[in-house]
């Protein structure tokens, strides 16, 4: 990959067309729109923080493993076992999140078209379409990828303008400013104003996630050191602007705020666009959405796979041997591609029986990748003096940012293992916090039983190619 090929990948997993769109609804009646669009612009800025200290480590460690990686050079083994583990359990969780969205709004295309009913039943099934479909596509290789990345960018950008100015042009009546920067609605049972609007940062928080795709992707990108590290802050960046300009759109352009909510499509910005454009522009814009949705996906399973590969690779899995094979035409990690789209089906099968139970695969990426990033950050700060600058860094700007960064994800990952609505029952139960334990304590007992055994601090290349990088990475 190039330099505008990594951008690209992160940029596509980002994707505001699938992560603003799968969780419009649960913003509408999480705090509404005032919470949405300035929820967006704060928490953007906190990840703005995350990714600009997340980026710096990158740069003096530009290797597949990623953030595992860095915390094993950082903070030796046992930090590395635990943030690899995390890091797993936000991908695939991220996996599981962006396609059953695009299940969802497939389901709402058909609904429109064909009168499909939109059950859970139906929406599992394109579900497992969409994984298979994915894992198929990456079995070509890395320079597909690459290339359906690059085509993404361009598709996300035109697909906003489009939708935006469509919204714009075409409704003859948009909601007055104040409705849009001011409105505050909340439907979750909540009685707290404050825990309702904190609520709805997961909007935001859910959508600006994976950009560690790039560092994922370093082995397989020219001049790592430089590209990946500012891939990942160009992709948050860019990625900051053109939400905010969707989902201002998108929220300027309701017809009926309660209408909206309660869409029999299941999907609010299917009722949107139905109402402010009609039914045949609806079907053309739901489907400028699903290609960004699966693109997104696309590009999460390639970030996913190769953190399964990279992972056993240094023999932190079990059946590690299996999960690194890689393919003697493609060098793709065949097995680990399968494994990374088997575990997200697998984690989404509780939206059978639960209402929430999006919510909590959303919160599952959110709890399980943000401490990923915080960690490597924290043992950044930790070394001090110590540590190794790569070409590109902070400055004395590296403090101020680590450390903002390191809090706000210690907060966000406490603040979305709560309840999400009232009253708690089996159906409304956040399960987030029970898969995220369940990690834990599996990624305890491996490392007690194997892990302080096969795994140690990881290196990556020959002596020949550290040198070639300009530094020493073991």
């Amino acid at each position: 990959m190039g330099p505008f090929g990594n951008f690209a990948l992160s940029f596509s997993i980002i994707s505001v067309l699938s992560g603003c769109m799968t969780l419009f609804g649960f913003g509408l009646i999480t705090g509404g729109p005032a919470v949405m669009l300035w929820g967006w612009v704060f928490v953007g800025l906190m990840v703005l923080a995350v990714g600009a200290a997340l980026a710096e480590v990158t740069s003096a460690y530009p290797v597949s493993g990623a953030l595992y990686f860095m915390a094993s050079k950082l903070g030796g083994p046992h930090w590395g076992y635990v943030t690899g583990w995390f890091n797993l359990l936000g991908l695939l969780g991220g996996m599981a999140g962006g396609c059953y969205g695009s299940a969802l709004f497939i389901g709402a295309l058909l609904n429109l078209q064909w009168g499909w009913a939109p059950t859970p039943e139906n929406t599992m099934v394109i579900f497992g379409a969409i994984l298979l479909l994915l894992a198929v596509v990456n079995l070509f290789g890395v320079r597909l990828v690459s290339v359906l990345n690059s085509i993404s960018v361009w598709w996300h950008v035109t697909g906003v303008t489009v939708i935006v100015g469509t919204l714009v042009l075409v409704p003859a009546h948009h909601q007055p400013a104040d409705f849009v920067f001011g409105e505050f609605s909340n439907r979750t049972g909540w009685n707290n104003p404050l825990y309702v609007g904190l609520l709805g940062l997961l909007l935001a928080q859910y959508t600006f996630s994976g950009y560690d795709a790039s560092a994922h992707l370093s082995e397989e990108t020219k001049h790592a050191q430089v590209s990946a590290a500012r891939g990942i802050v160009r992709s948050i960046f860019w990625s900051w602007v053109v939400g905010f300009v969707l989902l201002a759109g998108m929220l300027f352009a309701i017809q009926d705020y309660a209408g909206t909510v309660g869409t029999a499509t299941g999907v609010p910005p299917a009722q949107i666009f139905l109402d402010a454009l009609g039914t045949n522009a609806a079907k053309v814009l739901l489907l400028v959405i699903i290609v960004a949705q699966l693109f997104c996906a696309n590009a999460g399973l390639a970030s996913a796979s190769r953190m399964v590969f990279a992972f056993s690779r240094d023999n932190a899995l079990p059946f590690s041997r299996t999960w690194r094979r890689l393919s003697l035409r493609t060098k793709t990690p065949v097995a680990a591609v399968w494994l990374s789209v088997v575990v997200p089906f697998c984690l989404a099968l509780p939206s059978l029986y639960s209402a929430t139970a999006y919510t909590a695969i959303t919160s599952i990426n959110v709890i399980g990748i943000t401490p990923a990033y915080a960690i490597p950050i924290y043992l950044r700060l930790r070394a001090g003096k110590h540590f190794t600058r790569g070409p590109w860094h902070l400055g004395s700007w590296s403090k101020p940012i680590g450390w903002t960064a390191v809090i706000w994800v210690g907060f966000v990952t406490v603040l979305f293992c709560l309840p999400a609505v009232s009253p708690v029952t089996v159906d409304t139960f956040n399960y987030a916090p029970l898969a995220l334990l369940s990690v834990l304590l599996l990624a305890a007992v491996l490392w007690v039983t194997r892990g302080r055994r096969s795994y140690g601090i990881p290196e990556y290349g020959t002596a020949k190619e550290r040198e070639q990088m300009g530094q020493d990475l073991v």
